[in-house]
């Protein structure tokens, strides 16, 4: 009993902490305001100029 309370504990604490090294890593979408464009190489929003 006290083994499946031990395997449950670790678990529920490392499951959480799988999410979040994945999600790290994953890219994010990112809204700019109304006439302006994210720039993936300064990594931010740009206007847009005509």
């Amino acid at each position: 009993m006290k083994l499946k309370i031990a395997f449950s504990t670790a678990f529920l604490i490392l499951v959480p902490q799988l999410g979040l090294a994945a999600g790290c890593s994953s890219k994010q979408a990112m809204s700019c305001a109304e006439g302006s464009v994210y720039d993936a190489a300064s990594h931010s929003c740009v206007a847009i100029t005509t």
